[in-house]
């Protein structure tokens, strides 16, 4: 099968540091090449994902992030790149609405953030054009009248993450600058239960540096110490060495991707049991679901008793790559027969 994937304009593919979306779409490029399968990538031109790749942007535009122009520009070039495909997965946001130009072309859209963002508008416009993968399944239990065609977790390659015995001696807390992933909340909480807490973060754009500067710098030093946005290799040598990883995001998060590499390297989640994260951890098992930062920070001594092997166990067993390659294929395979039967193309591309 010839499989046309379009990645946002915002990253390269795979992110050199933090970005999610992009890291599943390498995650899903790779695997697709592995089984045998034909993969186009429209990403931008600092990518380094290892499959044939095609762009409109030599570099990833980090600056013009969310502006419609450089979006735009980016679709309709990845449309042209990937026409000839059996079918198009498409991980942008305009994508979806410029694809009805090629009514013949098989065409799905992963929802990567929550329904309810101001895309709810949006989603139930493109649904009957484009079937829409959710992440989860809370994220799908909020589509309202939008149809979910499939609920595919994220999933990682084991392999690629080291096994840790979590001797660093410190718990860790990972994300994005801002108060809905609670580095705050895991800073307070390291602090009343007396424990070393290490945290990275991206933080370049202006809400993000205010908001450390306001809630997190203040609670800084001592057993708390922030050491800046991670490349991938040092996030892995980060939560191989945690105790655990420290999650209590203050929204209903889609899914939670930072869990399942935690995993992967045999390192529990202590998690608020919000959005998805019910989803990826067993309490009691995998980590720990907490109600609030009370009930986490009186809880945290629990997560000594986590086999770190069973964190492992759940990634291979659940949250791998193959598991989503197989799920999407699946998916991919059976669009292409609902277009053969339902659909014929022009002689030509309309325009």
């Amino acid at each position: 099968m010839r499989v046309g994937l379009i990645a946002p304009p915002w990253l390269p593919v795979p992110p050199p540091k933090y970005g999610g979306t992009e890291a599943v779409i390498d995650n899903l490029a790779r695997g697709l090449s592995d089984r045998g399968h034909d993969v186009v990538l429209f990403c931008t031109g600092d990518s380094t994902c290892p499959v044939p790749r095609r762009w409109v942007f030599e570099h990833a535009e980090r600056d013009n992030l969310g502006q419609v122009v450089s979006e735009v520009r980016h679709v309709i070039a990845a449309y042209d790149a990937v026409a000839d495909c059996d079918v198009v997965h498409d991980h942008s946001i305009v994508g979806p609405l410029y694809a009805q130009r090629f009514p013949w072309l098989p065409l799905v859209t992963t929802a990567h953030g929550p329904f309810s963002s101001g895309l709810d508008d949006f989603y139930r416009a493109i649904a009957a054009r484009t079937p829409i993968i959710a992440i989860s399944r809370h994220q799908a239990s909020t589509a309202g009248a939008t149809p979910v065609a499939a609920v595919i977790h994220h999933g990682v390659e084991p392999d690629m993450f080291p096994f840790g015995a979590g001797d660093g001696g410190y718990y860790c807390w990972l994300g994005r600058m801002t108060p809905y992933k609670g580095a705050r909340i895991a800073a307070l909480v390291a602090r009343r239960a007396g424990v070393r807490l290490v945290m990275a973060a991206k933080m370049q754009h202006g809400d993000e540096v205010a908001y450390f500067h306001e809630a997190v710098e203040p609670l800084l030093g001592g057993d708390v110490e922030y050491v800046g946005e991670v490349t991938a290799r040092e996030r892995n040598r980060l939560l191989a060495g945690a105790i655990a990883l420290i999650n209590p995001i203050t929204w209903d998060e889609p899914f939670g991707l930072v869990m399942i590499e935690a995993f992967a390297c045999g390192t529990p989640v202590v998690a608020f049991a919000r959005g998805a994260a019910p989803e990826i951890v067993d309490d009691g098992v995998t980590g720990l679901l907490c109600r609030d930062a009370d009930e986490m920070t009186a809880r945290l001594p629990d997560v000594a008793r986590i086999d770190r092997a069973a964190c492992r166990k759940i990634v291979e067993a659940h949250f791998s790559t193959g598991r989503m390659v197989a799920e999407h294929l699946d998916l991919y395979a059976q669009l292409v027969r609902d277009g053969r039967e339902g659909l014929t193309a022009p002689a030509a591309p309309c325009g």
